[in-house]
């Protein structure tokens, strides 16, 4: 049974596992990033990329080398995971698989606070979350469709995580707003 890691980030994590899959430059980085659709499953920014990298290196985690570009631009660094780097994201990524993270959010808070709110305001926010998880689950199938099957098996099966993800909770919003209007009916009968 691995180790609880906590001194490993989720952004941290996804980093080590693009490298343990090859050393990258970190627009290389930023590239798989954008191509996989990681930000609909991962809080990483673009501007985070180089800090979270050189602050991984200064861990022990990664090592890096300048190396020429082929073309006209400059040269890069290129990074690439250390034993040790190997050792954390293996140990983080079983712990993660074993132990996921709960997602408390502040939707969560707002349930709660149902008694306290007028139904025609409950109704419009929800509304507006259905929308907003219809263009999500459209934008997650559209990004998964436009790679027409030839993705690596695990990116794969990632896509279709987060499509599970956002159709169970559109269809518990969807199943939750005829709830509230079915309850506002039968009071006003």
């Amino acid at each position: 049974m691995p180790k609880k890691t906590s001194d490993i980030t989720d952004a941290e994590l996804a980093l080590l596992s693009l490298l343990m899959e090859s050393p990258m430059h970190g627009y290389q980085v930023e590239q798989t990033i954008e191509e996989r659709g990681m930000r609909e499953w991962t809080p990483i920014g673009f501007s985070s990329i180089y800090y979270l990298l050189d602050k991984m290196k200064d861990k022990g985690w990664l090592t890096s080398s300048l190396a020429q570009s082929t073309g006209k631009g400059p040269a890069r660094q290129i990074y690439r995971i250390t034993p040790a780097g190997k050792k954390t994201w293996k140990d983080a990524a079983l712990s993660a698989l074993e132990n996921p993270h709960r997602a408390y959010g502040n939707f969560i808070l707002g349930l709660a606070s149902l008694p306290l709110l007028e139904q025609g305001e409950i109704l419009k926010a929800l509304t507006h979350y259905r929308g907003l998880l219809r263009e999500r689950r459209d934008r997650v199938q559209k990004k998964l469709d436009s790679y027409a099957g030839a993705l690596p098996w695990q990116v794969d099966e990632l896509f279709k995580y987060s499509l599970a993800q956002v159709s169970a909770e559109l269809a518990w919003v969807e199943n939750f707003l005829q709830t509230i209007t079915e309850r506002s009916s039968e009071s006003n009968q």
